[in-house]
């Protein structure tokens, strides 16, 4: 009795690639198709949770610090949205408290900015570190990568309360493996030009020198944000 025929496996084979290769190209349309894929993915919400040098106290339109920041990021080419997320008048202690409300931004890298109210202030340098701590526990636990925008003490407060509060910041740095600017207000601080009538808060050109300064910082902040490093930890 002759054997059946069997089918050629020659014959077979190009319908099996091209299914196969069909399939591929179709699972490759849909992941492009998809809601919040990779060409949204790669739009950086950076938070600058802060104070009202975040805010921007007096300043028009436009000249706020998240505002000059975006912009400034955008002309190098870097597809970054900034949050403001600074509130005037906050201590490290408002900041604590608002801290999960201005989460539901859903921001992926973060500077904080707070602490120059509890300095002016004098509040206790314990006291700062602590809200400060609470609030870099958050961002950790949402797993954002965190700048941190240090701060120091007024002069007129004494040695001994000026080093227990400029320790703060790159404490808190060390504790969470985390970038550090030591002075937000470097270069601005003290210099009339610079500054609005009350001496405290940059005018627009002082914020301009701000960004100028710090970009270099948040420049790697949001590229290690987009490639996805790994954010801040304790250490």
């Amino acid at each position: 009795m002759p054997s059946p025929t069997r089918p050629s496996p020659t014959r077979q084979r190009p319908a099996a690639q091209r299914f196969g290769l069909a399939a591929l190209f179709g699972l490759v349309l849909a992941a492009f198709a998809l809601p919040g894929g990779d060409a949204a993915a790669q739009t950086v919400r950076l938070m600058a949770f802060g104070d009202s040098l975040v805010h921007g106290y007096g300043l028009p339109a436009g000249e706020t610090f998240p505002e000059q920041l975006e912009a400034a990021l955008r002309a190098d080419g870097l597809d970054v949205t900034v949050i403001n997320a600074g509130n005037s008048g906050d201590t490290s202690a408002a900041g604590r408290a608002r801290v999960d409300w201005a989460l539901a931004d859903e921001p992926t890298a973060v500077i904080l900015e707070l602490g120059a109210n509890d300095g002016l202030r004098g509040l206790d340098p314990a006291a700062t570190y602590d809200n400060l701590d609470a609030i870099m526990a958050r961002f950790v636990e949402e797993g954002l990568p965190v700048l941190i925008a240090g701060m120091l003490a007024p002069p007129n407060l004494g040695r001994e309360y000026g080093d227990s509060f400029n320790s703060v910041f790159p404490r808190l740095a060390e504790k969470y493996d985390a970038p550090l600017y030591p002075f937000f207000l470097d270069g601005v601080a003290l210099e009339p030009e610079l500054n609005q009538p009350d001496g405290i808060h940059p005018n627009a050109r002082g914020v301009a020198e701000i960004v100028k300064r710090i970009k270099p910082y948040v420049v790697a902040l949001v590229r290690d944000a987009a490639a996805g490093a790994q954010p801040a930890q304790v250490n």
